[in-house]
């Protein structure tokens, strides 16, 4: 082999199509890793604008995916783990981009496309990747409306708890956040949220719990 074919090889990346030898470096694999820690220390930039709580693009993607996983598992004919997988790559380009909310958004220009793209030069499943952006971002497999359904229920979700607190322009946002639901299941999933006081899982029924004397009532006897 002559030399410079050599360096060439040595400079040009493997190629991450599906089916070839997946050979990068796992020091690749462990900059992800610390790169997607970022997603910890990345904040949902809406909150600003609605006055009140907080959370980090890891924390929403989290729940999207249970969220997700969980809608999945209540729609025939949806592949569950995909819907997984679309969940928790569906805002990793936010490392580098930083999370942008509806306000952001009619003025900066997010280069997205580019972000993914560099990233998945590194990733031994970069075609992989890839291709679950691209479904997620052309949002035409039931999946996919799954998935963008689950990221707007989480929203809808943290919202609620919000204006169970107090926060009375919660409600304008989930007005409009319903208004981007495509799935009955996500409507139906909406309109269930939007019924149910978000500290019902753990306060509704358990009197017991905070006055020893008190008895259960009857549901949970039954």
């Amino acid at each position: 082999m002559k030399p410079s074919n050599a360096k060439a090889q040595t400079q040009s990346p493997p190629q991450n199509k599906k089916g070839e030898e997946k050979d990068l470096p796992l020091k690749n694999v462990v900059n992800f890793f610390f790169e997607m820690g970022m997603l910890k220390k990345t904040p949902r930039s809406g909150f600003q604008f609605l006055g009140s709580g907080k959370e980090s693009v890891a924390d929403h993607s989290f729940r999207v995916a249970l969220i997700g996983y969980t809608m999945a598992q209540l729609c025939p004919h949806v592949d569950p783990y995909k819907v997984l997988s679309l969940c928790l790559f569906h805002d990793v380009p936010e490392t580098r981009t930083g999370d942008m909310n509806y306000v952001n958004k009619r003025y900066v220009d997010v280069r997205e496309t580019e972000a993914i793209e560099d990233l998945a030069r590194s990733l031994p499943f970069g075609h992989e990747y890839k291709e679950l952006m691209r479904e997620y971002r052309e949002n035409k497999t039931e999946e996919a409306r799954l998935v963008h359904d689950a990221d707007q229920l989480d929203l809808i979700l943290e919202l609620k708890e919000q204006n169970d607190l107090g926060n009375h322009y919660a409600r304008k946002w989930i007005h409009f956040a319903l208004k981007r639901l495509q799935t009955d299941t996500g409507r139906k999933m909406a309109a269930q949220i939007t019924r149910t006081d978000s500290t019902a899982w753990w306060f509704e029924g358990n009197d017991h719990w905070w006055s020893p004397n008190q008895p259960e009532d009857d549901s949970e006897r039954s």
